[in-house]
């Protein structure tokens, strides 16, 4: 968790400077970002189904 802290409090940082020097920031747009974390989403979702449907199956066979 501390390294996800450090990334956001440098980006914080950054995006401060940028400000104060009027400097266009070179991220992509807003919707992109959203793509992007659909897509982190979607990998993330295929581990915890599979998790979630071996313990229900473990579980039904468990009560026979």
């Amino acid at each position: 968790m501390k390294p996800y802290l450090i990334s956001l409090g440098a980006g914080l940082l950054v995006g401060i400077v940028y400000h104060l020097l009027g400097v266009r920031s070179p991220a992509p747009p807003v919707i992109a970002l959203v793509g992007l974390m659909g897509i982190l989403l979607g990998e993330q979702a295929v581990p915890v189904a599979r998790s979630l449907l071996e313990r229900s199956q473990i579980s039904a066979s468990t009560h026979d």
